[in-house]
């Protein structure tokens, strides 16, 4: 709980802070200035690369991939189902303080980014605040881990280092301000934490729902085969 409400309070104070405007636009705009991929222009093609790790639809599909052969071995679709969970939450989530925000990014600014008050710029469209990039990595591998076997220690340090360096990777490329990616670990971590509280609250809707399907169609069976009973007696 003390984990959550600390993602909560940071992810709160960022919000608030790059709506009405704050120190968070003077931090974004200094580490934009100090530019990481001029200290650093050979990690640019690499990193190209491993962003990629964040992007939702090739990370969700190899998530699903790995989910999908467990779930034909062990005959269980469980770990599919906290993925598409997780996923739903985190596109909800996201996606609504997305469109609250509407903040633009360096990219999308060009050349006016690295001019003061650039980091405090809101137009429609805009879909920076927070990092869709960051949250995802968080999401997808910690899921991974959550619904693991075994070497969940091995595998959560593995799903740490991700999303860390999506996120930076995404300040690294100039589609994000610091702030964005902040705000992401904060989102998917909390999308994280809220799983086991979520999950089994969704199976067992999902139960009574298949059970009501079920017991319509058992019903619509037993009527059909009543009624051809009937007819058959009535022909003799």
């Amino acid at each position: 709980m003390l984990t959550a409400a600390g993602l909560l309070a940071v992810l709160t104070a960022l919000l608030v802070g790059v709506v009405v405007g704050s120190h968070v636009d003077d931090w974004d705009s200094a580490v934009y200035r100090w530019a990481p991929a001029v200290h650093w222009p050979e990690l640019g093609g690499v990193l190209q690369w491993w962003v990629m790790l964040g992007q939702r639809a090739i990370c969700l599909a190899i998530a699903a991939a790995w989910l999908g052969l467990r779930a034909w071995r062990e005959r269980d679709l469980r770990p599919l189902g906290v993925l598409l969970v997780a996923t739903l939450l985190t596109n909800i989530g996201v996606g609504a303080m997305k469109t609250l925000v509407g903040r633009l990014g360096p990219l999308q600014l060009g050349a006016d980014a690295g001019l003061p008050g650039a980091a405090d710029v809101f137009a429609p469209g805009g879909t920076i605040f927070p990092s869709g990039h960051t949250a995802n990595a968080v999401v997808t591998w910690g899921v991974l881990v959550l619904v693991a076997r075994g070497h969940r220690r091995v595998g959560a340090v593995l799903a740490a280092v991700v999303a860390v360096t999506v996120g930076l990777t995404t300040v690294y490329l100039g589609t994000h301000w610091i702030s964005d990616v902040v705000a992401g670990w904060c989102a998917g971590g909390l999308v994280l934490l809220a799983l086991p509280a979520v999950v089994p609250r969704v199976e067992r809707a999902a139960a009574r729902t298949w059970a009501e399907v079920a017991g319509r169609r058992a019903r619509r069976y037993q009527g059909r085969t009543a009624r051809a009973r009937l007819t058959a007696v009535g022909s003799r």
